[in-house]
């Protein structure tokens, strides 16, 4: 199961405790992932289908919560893609489709038709900030997803309506957040993409297994980039070294082919006769050799002098 299964599982086992909430959480559930259907004589059905099973059990419940509808239910298997049972919840009792469609706003209008359906979220169902979660709770439900974490962060919402697109990513907000819009085919995808604040939605709609989760993968990566960084680091410095040690090396036997060391000052001779035999050897530690000792800088110093003739020589050795 994908982390975005797991986290979906677990939030649907969440237990409801607030009176005012189930509403605005299958009012989000109907526009993310719910269908209207007309039957006839001005019949209306609701359905939802899902592959999630806690997800089918989740919205069972809180139809029978409100409610107390009869659903009917049809588990179907579809066996050429060998993919997970599909749960079909048909909500055909005229009084409860009339109360779903009055509580969750679904039209603009009394009039049931499928041109006045309300796509913008009913401002009454969301005033209180525990029915904002819930809201959102109820979106990530119906029509959410979770990219591994292990691999990126990225967190989506996908709906159908442009108007839905924009009040949902306003509720997102108003907890502080940074959710955008962009429109990928057909559909109108509000997403976060940091880490952190994937952790903050988490946290707003009570995923509090999948944001442990979430949290110790960031630690983890955070500690392997850290390494990565270290070690990157220490790679490029080594090269550093070693590439300034063969440049030192091939000038002081430039100077020893051409003039010969012993024509340098006596400083320059000890320290030009220590990198000689000591190719590996650090700033650091070639000073300590000196019968004086020398600082790093100190040493860099002597060193560049002596590059300096080396380049002197050549450029005579041209003209």
């Amino acid at each position: 199961m994908s982390f975005s299964s797991q986290a979906k599982s677990r939030l649907s086992r969440l237990e409801i405790k607030n009176d005012c909430c189930p509403k605005a959480e299958l009012s989000a559930l109907i526009r993310m992932s719910g269908t209207i259907q007309l039957v006839g004589r001005g019949n209306i059905n609701i359905k939802f289908q899902t592959e999630n099973a806690a997800i089918a059990r989740r919205v069972f419940s809180l139809i029978k919560r409100l409610y107390d509808s009869q659903i009917e239910v049809m588990v179907r298997k579809n066996k050429q893609l060998k993919k997970n049972n599909s749960y079909l919840m048909i909500i055909h009792d005229k009084k409860s489709v009339d109360s779903i469609i009055k509580d969750t706003g679904l039209f603009n209008e009394e009039e049931k038709s499928l041109l006045n359906i309300n796509y913008k979220v009913p401002r009454n169902l969301i005033k209180k900030k525990c029915c904002r979660r819930a809201y959102i709770r109820g979106s990530f439900l119906g029509g959410g997803s979770l990219s591994d974490p292990e691999k990126t962060y990225h967190l989506e919402f996908v709906t159908q309506n442009k108007d839905h697109a924009k009040d949902l990513s306003q509720i997102i907000n108003s907890f502080k957040l940074n959710s955008k819009i962009v429109i990928r085919k057909d559909y109108y995808v509000v997403y976060l993409k940091e880490g952190e604040q994937i952790v903050d939605l988490l946290n707003i709609i009570e995923a509090h297994t999948s944001l442990l989760e979430l949290e110790n993968i960031r630690v983890v990566k955070g500690i392997r980039n850290n390494i990565n960084r270290i070690v990157n680091c220490e790679t490029a410095n080594l090269s550093k070294t070693i590439n300034a040690s063969v440049r030192q090396v091939e000038n002081i036997k430039y100077i020893e082919n051409t003039i010969g060391i012993e024509k340098l000052p006596k400083n320059l001779q000890e320290l030009a006769n220590i990198r000689l035999y000591n190719k590996e050897a650090s700033l650091k530690e070639l000073g300590n050799m000196l019968s004086i000792p020398l600082g790093k800088s100190g040493v860099n110093h002597r060193l560049r002098k002596i590059e300096s003739i080396a380049e002197n020589l050549k450029e005579k050795e041209r003209s």
